[in-house]
């Protein structure tokens, strides 16, 4: 049985449903892919990548790539934050049995179905209350740790490169302070040789 899919009122006309990505016709059995997205539906797009980063599953692979397509198209195609998405929806339908068939003994042949599937992941910005709902529940599990955490390691990093930076640019300035004092000194040498031999 297929995945929940979008709600009615997502259906109506005009109203957006989100930006999705698909995948159709990879050939891997459609019941492969539904355990792994009854884990990541309704989860924020970064707890649903570092769940999938944990599988070593072959549709979980393809699924997380997947999800980062369909984080791009929202943030390209509609200009949502990254932040604030969460998957809506995600489903892996079947797609058309290729019939193959294997020969056997006394002139019989046995049926190979090979199995495919349209898997389609829909991501959306999480509204206002439930952005403030999510970030309080964070806050109360320890959660919120997590997001202060990446906050600190981006800018430390920031930090760091800018520290590089400068010091790549005091070093080159430095070399060229000590190739102009070479320079000088070599004149004065020279004046004060003349000097001796005079």
């Amino acid at each position: 049985m297929t995945g929940p899919k979008l709600n009615e009122a997502t259906r109506v006309g005009g109203v957006r449903s989100g930006a999705n990505a698909h995948l159709l016709w990879v050939r891997m059995s459609a019941s492969k892919f539904r355990p792994v997205l009854d884990q990541v539906r309704g989860l924020d797009v970064t707890s649903a990548d570092e769940v999938l980063s944990l599988h070593d599953v072959e549709a979980a692979r393809i699924i997380r790539k997947l999800l980062k397509s369909a984080v791009a198209n929202a943030t390209n195609n509609f200009q949502l934050d990254e932040q604030a998405l969460y998957v809506k929806a995600c489903f892996a339908d079947e797609s058309p049995t290729i019939k193959r068939f294997r020969p056997r003994a006394r002139g019989r042949a046995n049926t190979r179905l090979r199995r495919g599937a349209h898997v389609t992941v829909v991501v959306d910005a999480l509204s206002a209350e439930q952005l403030s709902v999510r970030e309080a529940g964070e806050a109360a599990s320890g959660k919120g740790d997590k997001a202060d955490r990446r906050r600190r390691v981006a800018a430390s990093k920031a930090r760091a490169a800018a520290e590089r930076a400068n010091d790549a640019q005091t070093s080159w300035l430095g070399e060229s302070d000590e190739s102009g004092d070479s320079t000088s000194a070599e004149p004065g040498n020279a004046a004060q040789g003349n000097e001796e031999t005079e």
